[in-house]
């Protein structure tokens, strides 16, 4: 699935609208609004703008670095769903974002898809020397939500798979979903390393885990926090060749467009959150249907850092 983001600080009005169709051409400038009394801002004066990925968990985690910037006086605006890391690169990159939740080893791929770090150090260390100078990343959280490909248990007893690898005896025969990005992103790996050529590829982005469910996909790049993996008896296949990598959930900032506030508060959430959590949360949104910013909060009040 699934991570951030100078030499002037770029100062944003209230006014500013970020599309999801957008180009990642630098945003307009405009007066900056000033901060209500007592209110901290960043880099310069601007607000700090948390932006999200169009799917529900990075929107929810989106919230939770927006609410515990806000707590400690934070001018903050969301621009939930925007897009994919294709649209949010660009705007994060330009300024038009400032705080965004990432997950490192995806963001390591987009910027470089030959990388061949596996390990939570080894894709901080590159992303840390890849990144381009306006941005940075702060301390990743243990907390992962890796790609997968997943199947029924059923699917996987009958074809006896176990690993991505088993996967190639019988792919040709398979259809496969994911993101509507999925197979630019994905196709040409899983054939160079794993051999894996599939009869189709089906955008099928949140309903993944359903079409898998239903028949419609045989095999689906579902993320494993998400809890319809359990509730649905599926597994998700191992990858011994370390296609996805560690996917830990890390902030990605615009440097000049926060400070020390922004970046201790981030990295204490970091410190907190972990896997087990975040599938619980998962469990709330997709399964229990709460509120995405209910359910940040209820996170942010459990572990002190709201």
């Amino acid at each position: 699935m699934r991570r951030i983001f100078g030499a002037a600080a770029v100062i944003l009005s209230a006014a500013l609208a970020l599309t999801a169709c957008g180009s990642g051409d630098p945003l307009t400038q405009a007066s900056p609004t000033p901060a209500p009394t007592g209110q901290a801002t960043a880099g310069g004066g601007g607000k700090v703008v948390v932006g999200s990925a169009d799917f529900p968990e990075n929107v929810l985690l989106a919230s939770i670095y927006a609410q515990a910037l806000r707590a400690k006086g934070v001018q903050v605006e969301e621009k939930p769903n925007i897009g994919s890391r294709e649209v949010l690169f660009d705007q994060i990159k330009s300024g038009g974002l400032s705080v965004l939740p990432e997950y490192n080893g995806a963001l390591l791929a987009y910027i470089d898809p030959g990388t061949k770090a596996a390990s939570t150090e080894e894709v901080n260390a590159e992303l840390k020397s890849k990144l381009p100078p306006e941005l940075e990343i702060l301390d990743s959280a243990a907390a992962q939500d890796n790609d997968s490909l997943t199947v029924t248990k059923d699917f996987a007893a009958k074809n006896n798979l176990t690993t991505i690898e088993d996967l190639a005896k019988i792919s040709k025969n398979l259809v496969v979903g994911g993101p509507p990005e999925f197979k630019k992103r994905r196709e040409q790996q899983f054939k160079d390393v794993y051999g894996l050529e599939f009869k189709e590829w089906k955008a099928t982005g949140a309903a993944t885990a359903d079409a898998i469910k239903d028949g419609t996909i045989q095999v689906g790049n579902v993320f494993t926090t998400d809890p319809k993996i359990l509730i649905n008896d599926m597994v998700s296949l191992q990858d011994p060749k370390n296609v996805f990598s560690a996917q830990n959930v890390t902030p990605l900032v615009n440097k000049a467009a926060v400070n020390d506030t922004v970046r201790t508060t981030l990295n204490a959430i970091s410190a907190k959150l972990t896997t087990d959590q975040l599938v619980d949360m998962m469990k709330k949104l997709s399964i229990d249907k709460q509120d995405a910013a209910v359910v940040a909060k209820e996170w942010l009040t459990a572990n002190g850092l709201a």
